[in-house]
C-alpha cells in the first residue's frame, strides 16, 4: 500500500503542476463569464477564487441555514480549524466546519468539508468567502443537513439555499479529476448549454433518461462553469435519484437492495451510481441521502451482478459482455473507494483492472490483441451465440465507459497497466473505429446532417476482423445517426493522446481531435431524442478540455517517473 500511495501521490503532483497554470490563464475569462469582475474588491486573507455565492433555491425566507461543500486539492487543508467563513467585507461569520471527505488514495489530507452558517438574503444572492490559514474564532454548532431542506418538486425535500463556488477553485480541487474551467464561448460548453435547454427539466416520465447517470453529468457541468442553474438541476436530480434507492432487504436478486426502483428494474445495476453521492457530498455537503450501509448495499449489488452475471474475467468467446456494464462497474467501484476509503472497494478496483488487462491482451477467441475488448455481436444484442455467424468486435461508443472507468482508476491507483490499455484502444479506434469518408455516400451516409460534411462517425459495431460488408449491414440495421455518440468518443481519443508516446500516433490522434470539433454543433445539441443523450454525451466528457491541453504522452511520462522513484 505504501508503494501505491507514493505512485499515486507523485502522479497527482505532476497533474497539479499542469493544471494550475491553465486555470490561472483563464481566471479572468471565467470570472467575467459568470458575473464576477476580475478587479472586484476581495477581503483581506482570502482571494477571489474563494468566493461563496449563496443563492435562494426554494421559498422566500430571508434567513436561511446554509450548508456548502468546499473541495480541496491534496495537501491544501489538513486542519479544519484553520478554515473561516467571511462576509463580503472580510468580517468573520460564525460557522461550523466538518470534514466530509479525505484524500484516501493520496496523502490523507482533507478532500472536502461542509461549512454551515446563517445568511440573510435581501435579494436572491449573498456573497461570502472562505479563508484558509488562520484559526477560526467564531464557531457555530452544526446541524443535520436535512434541517435546511424544504418542500420542492415531486414531493422531494431540497435545500432552501444552495451555494456556488468559483469554477477555477472547483477545477483545481480535482474533485472530479483534473478539469479546465470553461472559457467564454468554448464550443463544448456552448454545446452543453444548448442541450441543457431541453435537459433542464426533471425527467419523470422516461426512466431511461437516468441511464449513464444524470446527476453526475450535471455536477460535472457545474464544476467547469460554476453555473447555479447546473448545480440546482444536479441537486434536484440527485434527491430524485436517491429517493428511489432500495434501502431494505438483501443486495442480491430478486430482492436487490441498493438498486434503483424507479424504473421497476431494481436488479439492473447499470442504474446503480455511487459517483453522484461523492460529488453531492463534496459540492453541497449533503449527507442526508446516504450512509455507509446504503453504499455497501449498492456496491454489493454490483458485486453480485444484480439480475445479470457476477462480474469476473472474460474467459470464453461465448461469454456475455458489454462495455457499458464493465465500464460503469469500474467507475462506481472507484467512486465507492474515494467516498469511503474502504479497502474492499480498492481490491475490487484492482480486480477489474486485471480483468480488463487480460481481456485486451489475451482474448480467449485466439484472434490476438487488436487493442479492443473484443466480444460477441450476437450476445451484445442478446441473441443466441452462433460462432459461424458471429461478428467479433466492439462498440466504440460503449467502450467510452471503459475508458472513463480506467481514467478514474488511474487517478486513484496510477496503475502502470492503464496507460497501455488506453493507448491500445486509441490506436484501435483510429485504425478500425471510424467510418472512412469514402464509404459515406447518398445511400449510406449514416451521419446526422447537423454535424455538417466533415462530421465524424464511428461504426456502430467495429471490428479488426470483419469485412466492410458485415459492418455496413449492422450500420444499416442499427447505426443510422449513431454519430449522436461522437461527442463522448472524444474522451478515448483525448485520453489516448495524453498517454501516447509515439509521435505518429500522437499526430493522428491530434488530427482526430481537431476533426471532432464539428460534433459540438449547436444544431446537433438541440436534439432531445432520446433524453438520456444528455448523459451519455457529457458524463465523462468534461475532462477532454484538460487532456487536449497537455503535452502528448505526458501521462505516460508521469507514470514512468513515479515508478522509477519507488524503491522496491
Amino acid at each position: 500500500m505504501r508503494r501505491r500511495f507514493i505512485i499515486a501521490l507523485m502522479g497527482l503532483a505532476v497533474m497539479l503542476m499542469s493544471v494550475t497554470p491553465a486555470c490561472a490563464r483563464t481566471r479572468h475569462a471565467v470570472a467575467t463569464a459568470h458575473g464576477a469582475s476580475a478587479s472586484e474588491a476581495v477581503p483581506a486573507d482570502t482571494v477571489a477564487d474563494q468566493r461563496i455565492v449563496v443563492h435562494r433555491n426554494v421559498g422566500d425566507d430571508a434567513d436561511e441555514l446554509v450548508s456548502v461543500g468546499i473541495p480541496f486539492a491534496p495537501g491544501a487543508l489538513r486542519d479544519t480549524r484553520l478554515l473561516r467563513i467571511l462576509d463580503e467585507h472580510g468580517a468573520e461569520v460564525p460557522a461550523a466546519v466538518q470534514t466530509t471527505l479525505l484524500w484516501y488514495a493520496k496523502d490523507g489530507s482533507v478532500r472536502a468539508v461542509r461549512a454551515q452558517f446563517h445568511a440573510h438574503l435581501i435579494g436572491d444572492t449573498q456573497t461570502f468567502y472562505f479563508s484558509i490559514g488562520k484559526p477560526r474564532q467564531k464557531d457555530l454548532p452544526g446541524w443535520p443537513y436535512a434541517n435546511g431542506l424544504v418542500a420542492g418538486e415531486q414531493g422531494l425535500k431540497v435545500a432552501a439555499a444552495l451555494a456556488t463556488l468559483s469554477p477555477v477553485w472547483l477545477c483545481n480541487s480535482l474533485i472530479a479529476g483534473p478539469q479546465f474551467p470553461a472559457p467564454a464561448n468554448e464550443a463544448y460548453a456552448n454545446f452543453v448549454a444548448a442541450q441543457f435547454q431541453w435537459a433542464r427539466s426533471l425527467p419523470v416520465n422516461d426512466p431511461t433518461a437516468w441511464l449513464f447517470d444524470r446527476p453526475t453529468t450535471l455536477f460535472q457541468a457545474y464544476i467547469r462553469t460554476g453555473r447555479f442553474d447546473y448545480l440546482q438541476a444536479a441537486d434536484l436530480s440527485y434527491h430524485f435519484y436517491m429517493k428511489y434507492i432500495r434501502r431494505d432487504g438483501l443486495a442480491m436478486s430478486p430482492f436487490c437492495a441498493g438498486g434503483w426502483t424507479y424504473n421497476q428494474k431494481p436488479c439492473d445495476v447499470k442504474y446503480v451510481y455511487v459517483e453522484p453521492i461523492l460529488l453531492s457530498l463534496a459540492l453541497t455537503g449533503d449527507d442526508s441521502e446516504h450512509n455507509l450501509g446504503v453504499v455497501d448495499k449498492m456496491m454489493t449489488l454490483w458485486e453480485n451482478g444484480g439480475w445479470g452475471n457476477r462480474p469476473g474475467p472474460y474467459t470464453s468467446p461465448s461469454q456475455h459482455f458489454t462495455e457499458r456494464m464493465t465500464g460503469l462497474g469500474l467507475l462506481e467501484t472507484v467512486s465507492a473507494y474515494e467516498l469511503t476509503g474502504d479497502h474492499r472497494y480498492l481490491e475490487r478496483v484492482n480486480d477489474r483492472i486485471r480483468w480488463l488487462y487480460e481481456h485486451q491482451r489475451n482474448n480467449p477467441d485466439g484472434l490476438g490483441n487488436d487493442g479492443s475488448w473484443r466480444n460477441s455481436w450476437n450476445l451484445h444484442e442478446d441473441d443466441s451465440w452462433n460462432p459461424l455467424t458471429d461478428v467479433r468486435g466492439t462498440s466504440p461508443w460503449m467502450t467510452q465507459n471503459i475508458i472513463d472507468g480506467l481514467w478514474h482508476a488511474w487517478l486513484v491507483t496510477n496503475d502502470p497497466r492503464i496507460p497501455a490499455m488506453i493507448t491500445g484502444f486509441g490506436r484501435y479506434l483510429e485504425r478500425y473505429g471510424w467510418i472512412k469518408p469514402d464509404l459515406l455516400h447518398y445511400e449510406h451516409d449514416w451521419r446526422n446532417p447537423c454535424s455538417g460534411p466533415d462530421g465524424q462517425i464511428t461504426w456502430y459495431w467495429s471490428s479488426a476482423h470483419a469485412d466492410t460488408k458485415a459492418l455496413s449491414h449492422i450500420e444499416d440495421s442499427d447505426g443510422w445517426y449513431s454519430d449522436a455518440h461522437t461527442v463522448e468518443i472524444a474522451l478515448p481519443v483525448a485520453a489516448a493522446y495524453y498517454f501516447e508516446q509515439d509521435p505518429k500516433q500522437s499526430a493522428a490522434l491530434k488530427r482526430r481531435l481537431d476533426a471532432l470539433a464539428s460534433s459540438y454543433n449547436v444544431e446537433c445539441a438541440k436534439s432531445a431524442d432520446p433524453l438520456r443523450r444528455f448523459n451519455w454525451n457529457n458524463r465523462g466528457s468534461g475532462v477532454v478540455a484538460w487532456l487536449i491541453r497537455q503535452p502528448a504522452g505526458s501521462g505516460a511520462t508521469a507514470t514512468a517517473t513515479s515508478l522509477r522513484s519507488v524503491t522496491p
